[in-house]
């Protein structure tokens, strides 16, 4: 019978807990700058745009070095936090969630979007003559129409804040039982001497949990296509 060692179990309670922040804390920015990006047009959009996707095209280590220096103790953000709210980010597991959040931010934004840009409209108009205030209008018309968006947008985060390594490892390092997630760990035992097998197993083990969040994904949109023809 397949079972877990204490490093799996480290391992997996860190990358859950990582990926599940880190789409927490991300949802509400995605939803703002996916709907200013939708429905706005102002000077420097291209630009805003851009900066957003950077993180897709740029190599993750970069985003990690650029977290170090910013959110590091001696950084700018870094050491006003430390000093105000006694708050420290660099080589923790909270570094972790934002360095999976930035990685993974540009999808969930992405996607946010597209469903935007698809919805009618007129529905929304036509809830603004009723009376429905701007706020009420998107949370009672158009947050129910982009749901299945919006929920691509939260797994495909999620997904590719488990598989983050590089910014991560850069930003936190690779501390037991604090930082050292799925990826990381896995990186670690091939560098040890007769790691192969654990090594092997971390691996099944990610694929596992990719494809049931991939799994719960399909058949949560699928409930959601289903409630919203209804």
């Amino acid at each position: 019978m397949f079972s877990l060692t204490p490093l799996e179990i480290e391992a997996l309670h860190l990358s859950l807990l990582v990926s599940g922040w880190a789409v927490a804390g991300s949802l509400p920015f995605g939803l703002l700058c996916a709907w200013v990006l939708a429905r706005l047009n102002f000077p420097g959009k291209s630009l805003f745009d851009g900066i957003l996707h950077l993180p897709l095209v740029l190599p993750p280590v970069v985003v990690g070095y650029f977290l170090l220096v910013v959110l590091g103790r001696r950084g700018p953000v870094g050491s006003l936090l430390l000093d105000w709210f006694g708050i420290t980010l660099a080589f923790t597991w909270k570094g972790a969630a934002i360095a999976s959040a930035v990685i993974s931010f540009p999808l969930m934004v992405r996607a946010i979007r597209l469903s935007l840009e698809g919805v009618n409209r007129g529905l929304e108009q036509a809830a603004r003559t009723l009376g429905c205030g701007p706020v009420r209008t998107f949370f009672t018309v158009t947050l129910p129409l982009i749901a299945p968006g919006v929920l691509t947008g939260v797994i495909l985060g999620f997904a590719r804040s488990l598989s983050e390594f590089g910014a991560t490892i850069t930003f936190v390092s690779s501390i037991p039982g604090e930082t050292r997630t799925l990826p990381i760990a896995l990186y670690a035992l091939t560098q040890q001497p007769g790691g192969d097998e654990a090594a092997l197993r971390l691996c099944l083990i990610s694929v596992a949990v990719a494809f049931a969040a991939l799994l719960s994904a399909e058949v949560l949109a699928r409930r959601v296509q289903a409630r919203l023809k209804g």
